[in-house]
């Protein structure tokens, strides 16, 4: 496990499946807004689930993120579309809505960022979410990242079109908390 300051990122249980895809799957509306693909009805025991717990890959690192004190399911964190070559990846966090507002969000993005960046070697992150996430915008600045553009009108969520800010953060520009 790799330990935030409140947080802790930890291999994907089984047993994390059926929570997070009850919570954050199943809630069509929120669902389109964190993904590019369309919804599809998948059951959560059917192992096409998007948190389906699946060997290692070079091109993604899917963590279960958990609260330190209680140990309670907190949500996903994950960098996917590892480049070894170029050294990047890119990052995505969604939290159970009970946890949500409660200032995870910059934690679980500091520890994303102290994998990538010291336990990966990677030198570039970039986050991809929609301009009207202002908690996402926010944690992302406090961290360090840099708006660089919005695609105009890129993401289609859920029957219209919406801008994508992307946003980004170098190795050399990253401050480790410890």
């Amino acid at each position: 496990m790799i330990h935030g300051e409140k947080i802790g990122l930890r291999a994907r249980h089984e047993s994390d499946v059926p929570v997070l895809h009850s919570e954050l799957y199943d809630d069509v509306a929120t669902r389109s807004r964190a993904d590019s693909r369309p919804w599809r009805p998948i059951p959560p025991s059917s192992g096409h689930s998007p948190f389906a717990v699946t060997g290692p890959s070079d091109e993604a690192a899917c963590f279960s993120v958990v609260e330190l004190e209680s140990q309670e399911l907190v949500g996903e964190a994950l960098l996917w579309r590892i480049d070894t070559h170029n050294r990047t990846a890119h990052i995505g966090i969604a939290l159970r809505p009970a946890f949500r507002g409660r200032g995870l969000a910059v934690d679980v993005l500091h520890t994303l960022c102290e994998y990538g960046f010291a336990v990966r070697g990677l030198q570039r992150l970039q986050i991809d979410t929609l301009t009207d996430n202002t908690p996402m915008l926010a944690a992302a600045t406090r961290v360090g990242f840099t708006r660089e553009g919005t695609l105009r009108r890129s993401a289609w969520v859920y029957g219209a079109y919406a801008d994508e800010a992307i946003l980004g953060l170098l190795a050399n520009d990253w401050t480790p908390r410890r």
